[in-house]
């Protein structure tokens, strides 16, 4: 696996690290690909963060060092869009002030809170949270569609207090087939997102039994990325990934250009 598709640079409110740091650790990798995919999350509504990304600053930067570094690596621009209902029309406004190559979607906030604090989970069971979040994602499938795979599905997941209680996607099989039906019928695909080995979770996100039910039911469109916020996590657990992939029937994984996507054997 030489390509991944979703990392985070000094662009992003949550990564200090350097893009040109990150190109040159991708290239000491020996990585094919790479694509710039920092956050966008309009009205986000913590203080200790800020994800209102600077587009043309970032593109600006971004492509000076796609040309620096075009005879050694494939650089691609991109962005992890932050997606709720009523934010649709704006999304689409910021997404077009540039030809990105990539946009990934992805559900970081539930009715305005992010999962990632635990307040969120105060007064929930996991049963309770996770169903919310993947209830939010369809709801979200009804108005945004300027994107081109959704990003760790169960990212929820990641930052459960109660670890013991393990996720399984038999549990949410209903919603979750709802929302893979969706994306496969609009064109969209799906990401393997190597953090959820990061997290501790022993998995990708989604986890395996989602990507194996999205390829089950057509799916074909699935992008690998780190979900870096560092330089030395780019490719993290790439192998782990190639395995996944191969046993949930995947003999593909896709890269993208110009929002199109591109397939690589694996």
């Amino acid at each position: 696996m030489f390509s991944d598709y979703h990392l985070h640079c000094y662009f992003s409110g949550d990564s200090d690290e350097s893009p040109e740091n990150i190109i040159q650790t991708a290239v000491s990798k020996k990585m094919k690909h790479l694509c710039f995919t920092d956050h966008l999350d309009l009205d986000y509504p913590y203080d200790d963060c800020c994800f209102d990304l600077d587009i043309e600053k970032y593109y600006e930067e971004i492509s000076g060092l796609k040309e620096k570094y075009r005879d050694i690596i494939d650089i691609r621009i991109g962005m992890e869009t932050g997606l709720e209902s009523h934010l649709s029309t704006r999304l689409d406004e910021k997404i077009s002030m540039r030809d990105f190559d990539f946009i990934i979607g992805s559900s970081h906030l539930i009715n305005r809170v992010d999962p990632y604090y635990p307040s969120f989970f105060e007064g929930r069971t996991n049963k309770k949270a996770y169903t919310e979040y993947f209830e939010s994602i369809a709801e979200c499938l009804k108005t945004c569609n300027n994107f081109d795979v959704y990003g760790h599905i169960d990212y929820v997941v990641r930052y459960t207090p109660y670890k013991n209680d393990t996720f399984y996607y038999r549990d949410f099989a209903d919603i979750i087939d709802s929302i893979l039906s969706s994306l496969i019928r609009s064109g969209k695909g799906i990401e393997l997102n190597t953090g959820g080995y990061n997290a501790g979770l022993g998995c990708p996100n989604p986890c395996p039994d989602i990507i194996r039910r999205y390829k089950e039911l057509g799916g074909e469109i699935i992008t690998v990325g780190s979900d870096a916020h560092t330089a030395k996590r780019i490719g993290d657990y790439f192998e782990n990934a190639k395995q996944v992939l191969l046993e949930c029937g995947f003999k593909y994984y896709c890269v993208f250009k110009n929002r199109k996507p591109e397939y690589i054997k694996i």
